[in-house]
């Protein structure tokens, strides 16, 4: 156990007296001040020393009292942070407004309520993508004004999409979506997006955060924490509840801006992974006109905050689709499709016409289809040339590839689609074409809105699959994957990442050990005794060998952990073989990732040893899992 001296104890008792100060909340004050009595002054230190960040889009942490975590506390000021900030930067004095949305975790429509009280107690207009009648319990019980009795209707639920939808719809100041996306069960998020309809990028983040700082009282004098008296005489003054009509213009957008082809002739099995995409899939479907059977997961098509029925609610992880391969088997269904529970992610798995093993796609072999189907389906040939694909520069290079074979532009981001998004609005106003970005972690963006959509993605795929694969009876998307390869050379991944207990041993890895394994050159030359390093970029010094001044194109931060690389391997075997890798301290979670892809024209099995042979080198010069404390998982 950890002793505390006497002035970090007094520190502490400190920080549970500031606490105490602003938490209106009856349990988590009680859970503080027992911690305090029983001396377990460990635990208050977890709790309340180190304050949750203010970083990518937003926050994000587990659901418990204290500073350092997802509550009302840290809701109510990350809120007063970012309505404050919106208003400094109102220059214009312009009528400001803010969209609003939840999804279906447990706290999630109190978080929502928080946000929209603080908007209201300053004037802002509140696009309310949720209930403004069916309050949350947590606000009837804990508001000064008298609120009807809880009712088990409808609780105005949506999937993430919507916001940055509802943002360009209604032409809002910024918008907030409470979220943890596919995060365990005890996790929840804050999802921060601007007025352009994207997740907040530079300046704005860190405008925010230092907005957050200045601005941790409770505004008790404009009784923020009022949510129903602040609900009830805001209501069509200020507060609109815009959910019936954002759902329906998120439709009409799909219709209008995806689907050519209304028509679909074959079967598959859907699961929204205990989230919210069951209802608006219901929607969506009903634009198309089909007989086939399309059968949903009955165990995971309602929301489930728990997510009873997988371990970890994301698509991407090993086993999350085995109970719908299961149904889908017993259905006898081929093609099984999947958003995570938020619905902003995508997934397929399908079973093989050539072993009859089902196969689940990879986030970047899903892009590439999509990206081959934008292509060659439905982008004309003389608008190629003002047409940009994009993805993040952890996601394939195949894409560049085929930019070079058939004439359209091609550009990567930093990871995360608060790049992709932006850098889509800026192509736009310069007059191109923008039909498609992606990330491998199986978010895809089409031009609904500039961020990842699940729902989008499945339109699309819907489309995809009736066009190449519906009537065919030996052939698949792993056979469309193929002919790609074979025309633009063999791309695989061997991606991955080391879970870490310590937080800080990102920053020792990239330092003591990556940085220190070539002091006092630029970049090292070699890389073990497999590869030699053809480039190399610091994001996180801002260097970059492929560029005469070495300052790189791409954003510099020297608060996060970012090195890509491409290697020649010593054994190639013809001069266009090559790998590429990323290594990257999470943004939201305890991991280190790596993103690791081969390349090589004379097979699939020659571009998968390279990238796993990178894989095994990195693991044993730079990683080192047992010497660290680490957990590979790939």
């Amino acid at each position: 156990m950890v002793e505390y001296s006497e002035e970090q104890i007094k520190t502490l008792n400190t920080l549970v007296e500031q606490w105490i100060s602003v938490d209106i909340n009856p349990k988590s004050r009680k859970e503080i001040i027992e911690l305090q009595q029983e001396g377990n002054y460990s635990k208050l230190d977890e709790k309340l020393s180190k304050r949750i960040a203010f970083g990518t889009a937003g926050l994000r942490s587990t659901m418990t009292s204290g500073f350092a975590h997802m509550n009302d506390v840290t809701i109510l000021q990350a809120s007063q942070g970012l309505i404050k900030y919106l208003l400094e930067k109102n220059e214009s004095n312009q009528d400001l407004s803010i969209v609003v949305g939840y999804d279906h975790r447990f706290h999630s429509q109190r978080f929502a309520e928080i946000t929209a009280s603080v908007a209201l107690t300053q004037g802002f207009k509140v696009y309310y993508l949720g209930s403004t009648t069916n309050l949350s319990r947590e606000s009837i019980e804990l508001s000064e004004a008298k609120c009807n009795e809880l009712q088990e209707a409808d609780r105005g639920y949506v999937h993430t999409p919507l916001v940055p939808f509802a943002i360009d719809y209604f032409k809002a100041s910024a918008g907030v979506m409470v979220t943890a996306s596919h995060n365990p069960a005890q996790d929840n998020g804050y999802k921060v997006y601007y007025g352009n309809g994207c997740q907040i990028i530079p300046p704005n983040d860190s405008g925010i955060a230092n907005s957050i700082e200045r601005n941790l009282d409770p505004w008790l004098n404009q009784h923020v924490w009022d949510i129903v008296g602040n609900f009830k005489k805001n209501a069509d003054k200020l507060l609109f509840g815009v959910k019936g009509k954002a759902t329906e213009m998120y439709v009409n957008a799909v219709n209008e801006l995806l689907i050519q082809n209304h028509k679909l002739s074959y079967d598959f099995t859907y699961t929204p992974m205990h989230g919210v995409g069951m209802e608006i899939f219901d929607k969506i479907i009903s634009l198309f006109e089909t007989k086939s059977d399309i059968k949903p997961v009955t165990e995971q098509m309602n929301p489930d905050p728990e997510f009873l029925t997988v371990k970890f609610p994301n698509p991407e992880e090993k086993g999350a689709l085995a109970l719908s391969i299961k149904n889908a088997n017993e259905l006898g269904h081929k093609l099984v499709i999947a958003n995570d529970p938020d619905a902003d992610r995508f997934s397929v798995a399908i079973k093989s016409h050539r072993t009859n093993e089902w196969v689940q796609l990879t986030g970047n072999e899903i892009g590439f289809l999509f990206a081959m189907y934008v292509i060659e389906e439905l982008t004309p040939e003389n608008k190629l040339d003002k047409t940009f694909l994009i993805n993040s520069t952890v996601s394939s290079q195949v894409l560049a590839s085929m930019a070079q074979h058939y004439g359209f532009k091609f550009i990567d981001t930093l990871t995360g689609f608060k790049w992709i998004g932006n850098k889509a609005i800026d192509l736009k106003k310069e007059g191109f074409n923008v039909p498609f970005g992606y990330e491998e972690a199986i978010g895809f963006m089409f031009s609904v809105a500039n961020d990842k959509d699940g729902i989008s993605a499945l339109v699309i795929w819907l489309q995809l699959y009736e066009t190449w694969f519906a009537n065919k009876e030996n052939y698949d998307p792993v056979d469309k994957l193929n002919e790609g390869y074979e025309r633009y050379g063999w791309y695989k991944e061997a991606n991955g990442y080391y879970k870490l207990n310590d937080l800080s041993m990102t920053q020792k890895i990239f330092e003591n050990t990556i940085r220190k394994s070539y002091e006092g050159s630029p970049h090292p030359q070699t890389l073990g005794d497999a590869f030699l390093v053809d480039s190399w970029r610091d994001l996180t010094l801002g260097y970059d060998s492929l560029i005469p001044t070495h300052v790189p194109d791409l954003p510099v931060d020297p608060t996060s952990q970012m090195i890509t690389a491409t290697l020649k391997p010593k054994d190639a075997q013809s001069d266009n073989e090559l790998v590429r890798f990323t290594c990257r301290g999470s943004g939201t979670e305890p991991k280190l990732k790596i993103y690791i892809e081969g390349k090589s024209d004379i097979g699939e099995n020659r571009a998968l040893s390279l990238a796993k042979l990178c894989w095994n080198t990195l693991k044993t010069e730079w990683f080192k899992p047992e010497e660290n404390g680490l957990q590979e998982v790939i």
